[in-house]
């Protein structure tokens, strides 16, 4: 089992990857400038276009830079064959220790009603998550970034508030943005399939130090100019055409009972586009099952044994209903 002292670091992993993004802003079509505090704020999809590459290389500051991204033609649904894939050789501090956006930023001093959930590497210095004492980690640096989906940049009061948990001056935090029907934010997004198997193992209770590696591919999703319509192709993209599969230290017992409880058809709302079912609850994500935010299938081999196990399978159709 791992300790504290012999995780990598996330914020110094991910310090290189972050000042490549910025000093390729030109050729990615994104916008650099200076927010509240002097907080640098890197816009990859609000006001300019952004790139499906911008979105990319983002994704892989979301995964601590413990994570590869890569877009190619060899994806699960053969009608939308490019896919996003994600592989993490320490996929459970990749995932839910930086990428996964449990970080709740509102503007609670002003009236701009912004908000957002933050992901990437400043979620390990701020630690203010539950869920860093699960997994006992805590990183450290000089700077830090934070990846937010979404259309504006954070305003002051937000600023100040990641300032002051992560123990920074506010000019040595990104601050990274993409509304969800940009080409950039879209792509990122659809880089999460690995990291919403990790967050189903910790919810089904699986031991996480149990896993040793991981890889997930589900198709990139065309971006669409309607909020819910985008929001819906992305969580599609990963419920109906999503594929994972884990490596894990375990029995066959636990490793088949996982492969079977991770796919997202174990949901009573599978089996519509996401669209649709946002729409059935009037918007309401606490009225969506959460047993829905899975992958499509999952393949679980347990590296004691030799054995792999499956569960679940792709919704082709679903995919294309959601994205023709």
């Amino acid at each position: 089992m791992s300790t504290a002292q012999t995780f990598p670091s996330v914020n110094a992993l991910t310090a290189p990857l972050i000042e490549r993004l910025v000093a390729d802003a030109g050729a990615l079509r994104l916008a650099v400038t200076q927010g509240a505090g002097g907080a640098r704020m890197v816009d990859a999809g609000a006001s300019v276009r952004g790139s499906i590459e911008a979105g990319r290389r983002i994704a892989e500051i979301c995964l601590g830079g413990l994570g590869t991204v890569t877009i190619a033609p060899t994806g699960p649904v053969a009608a939308w064959p490019y896919s996003v894939t994600v592989h993490a050789s320490d996929p459970v501090i990749a995932c839910l220790g930086s990428q996964y956006a449990g970080w709740s930023l509102a503007d609670e001093e002003g009236d701009s009603g912004f908000f957002a959930l933050g992901s990437g590497p400043g979620r390990a210095l701020a630690v203010v998550e539950e869920l860093y004492a699960e997994l006992g980690y805590r990183d450290g640096g000089s700077k830090t970034a934070l990846v937010l989906e979404a259309g504006a940049p954070p305003p002051a009061s937000v600023v100040e508030k990641v300032a002051k948990a992560t123990g920074l001056a506010a000019g040595d935090v990104t601050f990274i943005y993409a509304p969800t029907q940009s080409l950039a934010g879209s792509t990122q997004v659809v880089a999460r399939v690995l990291e919403v198997a990790l967050h189903k193992a910790h919810t089904v209770g699986f031991d996480l130090h149990a896993v040793l590696d991981g890889i997930g591919s589900a198709p990139l999703a065309p971006p669409h100019p309607d909020f819910i319509k985008a929001m819906g192709r992305t969580n599609d993209a990963i419920i109906y055409g999503g594929r994972v599969q884990l490596f894990v230290d375990a029995d066959d017992a636990d490793a088949k009972a996982l492969a079977e409880q991770l796919p997202s058809t174990n949901s009573a709302d599978h089996g519509a586009p996401f669209a649709e079912i946002f729409s059935r609850v009037n918007g309401d994500f606490y009225k969506i099952d959460g047993a829905l935010f899975s992958p499509a299938e999952a393949i679980v081999t347990s590296v004691r044994t030799g054995a792999s196990f499956r569960g679940g399978r792709l919704e082709p159709a679903l995919v294309e209903a959601s994205f023709a």
